[in-house]
């Protein structure tokens, strides 16, 4: 008889080899190998045949759109984000850090589903019943329809499930489950490819709607093959620090709807709640101070005013530091500012922080930025009834940015007086606009 193949695979990453190695050419994780067995193998070649089941083509012309079912979890800003609700027969994959709030919100959505008339099994395998019911009587989250399963064997849970006739499943979390039909530990890739599997043609064959709770890694990205995240319909990330109270889920993909909108929840003593008055927690009224300018950005449909900290102080070793907006950015409008305006920032210390956690991913921030820096710098108090949009480009002109019109409609509705920006527009919504196509004209202005 032929002698089987050996195969290596690396629990980091999922790569395979047919020998060992100390390290993963793929991910660069050292000794994370390990010999999968014939069970394992076999699994693997069945996951492997699921893109290549033949199918018919048809013209596009002839291929009849199916209507999605979608129902809310009277969360307003979930449904922002999943589009508009949860879709019937969807998997839904939360991560973020310990102690975001993932099992918090999940335990709340269920209860709101299972008040709803829908059957909800809650199922953790990191904690006890007696534990989460603690919770649920904190959250106001107590429902006959809510049912919890402390359990780890994915063939309970499975088995349990097709016993009732539930309507929602939440799992938390996957990487503490383990499956009979392989042999590695809990939260190994194996393992986890195929729970993830098994819960797909679960949701798929009985149009339940499940949501997956799964850890992150010390760099960001949820813990487990990428395979997850491609098998999964929805992947939200909770961003934001645990000691803050403010907390954003933003969408990375979803099958149903657009990956542009964020949602925003703040942590009280009742849970994680949807933020009602968010318009006015990134920042902060009160007297003119030096280092601080207020923009407004747009988080997908929506704009939002943020305040720009910046610190400029004279150091013998130079550092640059930033929080919430790109370091490799601020490399750049630092220099900008050295060449255009001649100031020497080489030998300062720059700190820039953006207030209440927000990450800025877009650019319209930059004047922002510059006028903090520039404040601080020259230790010039800005009026905090005053905002900067526009976006810098490498010869000093400042650009114009989308949905204009909309951030100032944010500005108005914040009662700001005055406006630095780079264009005209439709309506100044009664702002008194300072019009800047150069950015030696703020420093006029200022």
């Amino acid at each position: 008889m032929a002698k089987e193949k050996s195969v290596f695979e690396c629990q980091a990453c999922g790569n395979q080899q047919g020998k060992w190695v100390g390290k993963c050419p793929n991910c660069g994780a050292w000794d994370s190998f390990i010999q999968l067995n014939a069970t394992q193998l076999k699994i693997s070649k069945e996951l492997e045949k699921i893109s290549h089941t033949p199918s018919l083509a048809l013209p596009i012309s002839e291929v009849q759109i199916e209507a999605i079912n979608r129902f809310s979890t009277h969360d307003k800003e979930l449904d922002l984000v999943l589009g508009g609700g949860v879709v019937e027969g969807s998997l839904v994959l939360i991560g973020g850090s310990p102690g975001i709030g993932k099992s918090t919100l999940l335990l709340k959505i269920g209860s709101n589903l299972a008040k709803d008339g829908k059957k909800t099994l809650y199922v953790s395998g990191e904690e006890s019943a007696s534990q989460i019911k603690m919770r649920a009587d904190r959250l106001d989250a107590v429902d006959k329809n809510l049912f919890l399963l402390t359990e780890i064997n994915l063939e309970n849970i499975t088995n349990e499930v097709k016993k009732s006739d539930y309507k929602v499943l939440i799992i938390d979390s996957i990487q503490t489950l383990y499956s009979d039909k392989v042999g590695s530990a809990p939260g190994s890739v194996s393992q986890v490819r195929e729970i993830t599997f098994e819960l797909m043609r679960l949701a798929k064959d009985n149009e339940i709607c499940v949501f997956i709770i799964g850890h992150i890694t010390k760099e960001g990205s949820i813990a487990g093959p990428r395979v997850l995240e491609h098998m999964v319909d929805v992947v939200l990330y909770f961003e934001g620090d645990a000691s803050r109270e403010l907390r954003l889920l933003r969408g990375f993909k979803n099958r149903f709807g657009s990956t542009s909108e964020v949602g925003i929840f703040e942590m009280g003593k009742n849970g994680l709640s949807s933020a009602t008055e968010i318009s006015s927690k990134f920042f902060t009224r009160g007297s003119a101070v030096s280092g601080s300018a207020i923009t407004i950005i747009m988080e997908g449909s929506r704009a939002i005013s943020v305040e720009i900290q910046a610190l400029v102080c004279e150091s013998a070793y130079p550092k640059r530091s930033s929080t919430g907006f790109e370091r490799n950015r601020l490399d750049m409008l630092l220099a900008l500012l050295e060449r255009k305006l001649e100031l020497p920032l080489g030998h300062y210390d720059v700190f820039i922080n953006v207030s209440g956690g927000v990450k800025i991913s877009e650019t319209a921030a930059d004047l922002a930025v510059i006028a903090a820096i520039i404040s601080s710098f020259k230790n010039r108090p800005i009026s905090k009834e005053s905002i900067f949009i526009g976006e810098l480009s490498l010869n000093g002109e400042i650009r114009e940015v989308f949905n204009l019109d909309l951030r100032l409609k944010e500005a108005k509705t914040q009662k700001f007086k005055n406006a630095i920006i780079p264009s005209k527009p439709l309506d100044t919504q009664g702002l008194k606009c300072f019009y800047a196509k150069e950015i030696t004209q703020v420093i006029d202005w200022m």
